[in-house]
């Protein structure tokens, strides 16, 4: 049985102990960013943007 090291998942490098699941603080900085920027979402419905649309979605329950 061969053990894989873990790799990765920005850049597909053996990751590192210390940044685990990434190889280096840049990797684990790119990852944060793309949290920021809102490039990982979940699926779901669209929320109401101002207090008209709000209301509405109450008046319909």
């Amino acid at each position: 049985m061969t053990t894989q090291s873990a790799k990765c998942p920005i850049c597909g490098q053996p990751s590192a102990p210390a940044y685990r699941p990434f190889c280096s603080q840049r990797c684990a900085d790119v990852d944060l960013g793309r949290w920021f920027g809102g490039n990982y979402r979940i699926a779901g419905e669209a929320t109401p943007q101002d207090e008209s649309e709000k209301a509405e979605i109450n008046d319909k329950t």
